[in-house]
């Protein structure tokens, strides 16, 4: 194996794990635009959203997905975090539940 290469199951699995937060913060980013949350979270759910359709479409152990998969996923988890908390702060409490 090459220096650079990532084993096959390890590639897959981040294969995996990427497609799960590209579409994870696709529907975020979605949600963010109806529920017209702050420009800076848009962008960054926006920068989330791109980065990870393009890394998904090359291959795992190509130089670009090497290096900036690790990158990418904290910066992703973080922006869907801020997601998360930002619709909980403005928007849970006023959809009437049940």
């Amino acid at each position: 194996m090459k220096e650079n290469q990532v084993p096959k199951s390890s590639a897959s699995d981040t294969q995996k794990e990427l497609a799960q937060l590209r579409e994870e913060a696709r529907v975020a980013l979605d949600l963010a635009v109806v529920a017209l949350a702050p420009s800076p979270l848009l962008e960054r759910l926006a920068m989330a959203v791109g980065l990870l359709e393009s890394l998904g479409e090359l291959p795992a152990d190509s130089p670009p997905v090497v290096a900036l998969v690790p990158k990418t996923i904290a910066r992703s988890k973080s922006s869907l975090d801020d997601w998360r908390s930002w619709h909980k702060q403005h928007l849970e409490r006023r959809i009437p539940s049940g």
